[in-house]
């Protein structure tokens, strides 16, 4: 996820961009660049590794035309080559770009066959050069709506031509708005850039183009007609929208999952196909993941999966633990899961595993961090930067990229992939109807904000989301809560049972249902109130306790997706019923540097 500004006005460019991707930076923040057009008609860009510097510590012109970008690595590491703006051979066009071109290999392989030369590792280069190449024969806005026909994936990108006082802005599944002030325009991947300068915005729709020039805007709809659109006032202050009108960023990350699981199918799923490297598998006989916290949850599901649908043994360690072991791993993959790339425990165990004999592979979400410089293969997840301490967004983002992996790894004839890759597909749609029920689980949260303590339970697959669902709840409302396998209570948490002790059952529909009945009707004989998170054609379950917590239903492999949502928004309105801290719960970082 990254962070992109257009400006057509009287104002400097300059101070406008970097005001506007200042607002943007949590966003992306590895690097960052602007491009301006001179009075000349000439293209001035500057861009460099890092933080989002200040206007003063450059010149670029006197323009009032110029984009900006501020960056979260996808394809290519953090540096000032790979930073936007991307321009084409002769400096003459400028992009700034958000989202993933899949198929941007292809093009550019053809592209350099033609005679391109590009400069960095990107999916975004692409864009100008193919731009460049239609120019040839018609003007800047239809030589930028031809290359849109041959870009496949899912991005928003501002296009600027030196030569011509416009700017050209495309939408395909990534956000972008458009921010109408009085003589000036703005484009921004999201409101709070343009707020200090504008609260009219135009809400773009996927596959519209829009032109500004002198003349005003027009924005053109993906069959080629020009759009009626309307013109809206944002009812946000500005600090209100850095959180995009969210009360917490851990709220607006968690209304970002079903986006996550969109881009996350996006680059690894082409059609029907699993596009993902497994050369780090071959001549493995067994994997071992190595984790904390919640990638540790993560990790507990990835062996669930891995064993389900590709038959290898898996075991999981903390990472923490699993430095003290001696055991040789020759033939073993040991795979680390760490959010930001620099967890201390984590990268330790991967060392050692290396030192012992295996093969390693990490899963992160930070392109270039201290992980992936150790490691044998790394696979990224997609979710985008992450601001609020507790981690949501990010985990489902790793599961997404273990089914992925479970499939890769598997033999499962190709009819069962196409219908486990459709089951994935819906996974949005299935999220989205959690989120839209949101003010239900606020409700039974308020119920339940007063206690002190919580048991969670789960059996199977339902155990990791138990464990998940504790930890969310005791990291941001304070609240001592635990997870169990369901079967261990009768072997010493019975004895905290009572009407002062609310226990969540995570109650799954598959081989281990009835058994989780049982173990829910034992907690109930102890006088605990029960919350069951359970999906919605279960009709049982309601007999037995308290409160059931709907779930759209979804094969149980895949529970651990749903099931999580609906226990982050749990834990959310929980803590926010006792006031506490969300986006920085006491003692905890969001990255975890010491061992």
């Amino acid at each position: 996820m990254c962070g992109i500004v257009g400006y057509f006005g009287f104002r400097r460019a300059d101070r406008v961009l970097i005001s506007a991707l200042k607002r943007l930076e949590y966003r992306g923040y590895d690097s960052w660049g602007i491009a301006v057009k001179t009075p000349d008609n000439e293209l001035k860009v500057y861009k460099k590794t890092g933080a989002i510097g200040d206007v003063s510590e450059f010149r670029l012109c006197d323009g009032c035309i110029g984009i900006g970008h501020t960056r979260w690595a996808t394809h290519g590491k953090p540096s000032d080559v790979n930073a936007h703006p991307h321009t084409d051979c002769e400096g003459k066009i400028a992009v700034v770009h958000n989202g993933i071109i899949s198929n941007f290999q292809r093009l550019r392989e053809k592209l350099e066959s033609e005679g391109h030369k590009f400069r960095s590792e990107t999916d975004t280069e692409v864009i100008p050069h193919l731009i460049e190449k239609h120019c040839s024969n018609m003007n800047f806005e239809e030589a930028v709506m031809e290359a849109l026909k041959e870009l496949e994936g899912s991005y928003a990108f501002v296009a600027l031509k030196g030569d011509e006082d416009k700017l050209v802005a495309c939408r395909c599944k990534s956000p972008l708005i458009l921010g109408v002030g009085d003589g000036e325009y703005f484009f921004a991947s999201d409101i709070p850039a343009i707020l200090e300068y504008t609260n009219r915005v135009v809400y773009l729709e996927d596959g519209d183009t829009v032109i500004v020039d002198s003349s005003g805007f027009r924005v053109i709809g993906s069959e080629g007609e020009i759009r009626d659109v309307k013109v809206e006032a944002v009812p946000w202050s500005l600090s209100e929208a850095e959180k995009g009108g969210y009360e917490h960023f851990m709220l607006k990350e968690i209304h970002e999952n079903p986006k996550v699981i969109e881009d996350t199918l996006a680059e690894y799923v082409k059609e029907d196909e699993v596009e993902l490297d497994a050369k780090f598998a071959v001549g493995v006989s067994d994997i071992v993941f190595v984790s904390c916290g919640t990638s540790y949850h993560a990790s507990l599901v990835g062996k669930y999966v891995i064993e389900k649908l590709a038959g290898i043994p898996v075991r999981v360690e903390y990472a923490s633990e699993f430095n003290y072991h001696d055991t040789p791993l020759t033939r073993t993959l040991v795979v680390g899961i760490t959010q930001s790339g620099e967890t201390a425990d984590t990268i330790e165990a991967l060392r050692k595993a290396k030192r012992y004999g295996a093969r390693t592979l990490a899963i992160t979400n930070v392109l270039g961090s201290s992980v992936t410089r150790i490691v044998d293969h790394v696979l990224y997840t997609r979710a985008g930067p992450e601001i609020s301490v507790c981690a949501t967004k990010t985990f489902i983002a790793q599961l997404m990229v273990l089914y992925l992996m479970g499939v890769k790894l598997s033999t499962m004839p190709r009819s069962e992939v196409r219908e486990f890759l459709d089951s994935l597909r819906l996974l949005p749609v299935k999220v989205r109807e959690i989120l839209d029920s949101e003010d239900g689980i606020r409700e039974i949260a308020e119920k339940f904000a007063d206690y002190s303590n919580m048991i969670y339970i789960g059996r199977g697959i339902g155990y990791p989301i138990a464990m998940e669902g504790a930890l969310k709840m005791k990291e941001i409302s304070y609240i001592h809560a635990e997870g169990y396998p369901a079967g261990e209570l009768k072997h010493g948490p019975f004895a905290l049972l009572g009407k002062d002790m609310p226990v969540v059952a995570c109650v799954v529909r598959d081989n281990t249902y009835d058994i989780m009945l049982s173990n829910v009707k034992e907690v109930k004989a102890r006088d605990s109130p029960v919350i069951a998170v359970a999906d919605e054609e279960d009709t049982e379950v309601h007999k037995f306790v308290d409160v059931v917590l709907r779930i759209p239903a979804v094969e149980s492999i895949l529970t651990p997706v749903t099931y999580s949502v609906a226990l982050q928004l749990l834990a959310y309105y929980v803590a926010r019923t006792r006031g506490c801290e969300i986006d920085k719960p006491r003692h905890l970082a969001k990255s975890v540097t010491v061992e």
